[in-house]
C-alpha cells in the first residue's frame, strides 16, 4: 500500500511549494508535480500517476480542483477508485473515502456530476431537435455543389476512374464517393 501525491498548478508562474510542502506533511512516499491547466487531458505526470497507482494504494491532493478537469471527470475517477479499492484523501477540503463521510461527501459529487451530465444530454437533445425544425443544417459544407457533382457523375458515367477524378477536381476519394452517391440519390 503506497501512498502518492499528486500536485499540480495552471500556469508555469505560479508555484508547487504549498502543495509540496502539505503532501510531504502527510508523508507521502511518491509524489507527482506538473505545471499546466487541469482542463486539458494532456497532463502527462497526472496519467503516469493513475497508471501508477493501484489497489489498496492511497492517492492525496489537496483540493479536488487539483485532480480532476471537471466535476464529471471526478465521477470517472471515483468510479475508477471504488472498482480498485484505490482510496483519495483531500487535505483542504477534508475528504477520505477510507471514512464512511469521505465517501458520503464525494459520492455526493459524483452524483451532482451525473445529474449535470444527463441535464446537458437533454438540453442539447432539445437544441438539436429545435435547430432541425429551423432547418438547421449541421457538419461542415460540402465540398461540392451540384454542378460539381454532375460532372464527376458524368466523367465516371464515361469511364474516368476514381484516381483520376481526385486529381482532376482535387477532391478526397471519401469526398468524390460521396459526390457520386449524392448524385445517385438525387436521380428520378
Amino acid at each position: 500500500m503506497t501512498v502518492i501525491g499528486y500536485a499540480r498548478v495552471s500556469s508555469v508562474g505560479q508555484s508547487l511549494d504549498i502543495q509540496l510542502k502539505k503532501l510531504k506533511s502527510v508523508a507521502c512516499d511518491k509524489i507527482y508535480k506538473e505545471k499546466g491547466s487541469g482542463t486539458t487531458a494532456a497532463r502527462p505526470e497526472f496519467q503516469s500517476c493513475m497508471s501508477y497507482i493501484r489497489e489498496g494504494d492511497t492517492l492525496i491532493v489537496t483540493r479536488l480542483d487539483r485532480l480532476a478537469r471537471s466535476v464529471f471527470h471526478l465521477a470517472e475517477l471515483s468510479a475508477r477508485f471504488d472498482k480498485e479499492g484505490i482510496k483519495l484523501v483531500v487535505i483542504d477540503q477534508n475528504i477520505d473515502t477510507g471514512t464512511t463521510t469521505g465517501r458520503l461527501m464525494f459520492n455526493l459529487l459524483a452524483c451532482i456530476a451525473e445529474f449535470e451530465n444527463a441535464l446537458r444530454a437533454e438540453r442539447q437533445k432539445e437544441g438539436i431537435e429545435r435547430a432541425k425544425m429551423n432547418k438547421v443544417k449541421f457538419g461542415r459544407p460540402s465540398k461540392t455543389d451540384a454542378t460539381t457533382r454532375h460532372a464527376i457523375c458524368q466523367r465516371r458515367a464515361e469511364g474516368a476512374p476514381i484516381a483520376e477524378l481526385i486529381k482532376e477536381f482535387k477532391l478526397s476519394q471519401t469526398s468524390i464517393y460521396r459526390a457520386l452517391n449524392c448524385a445517385e440519390t438525387m436521380q428520378p
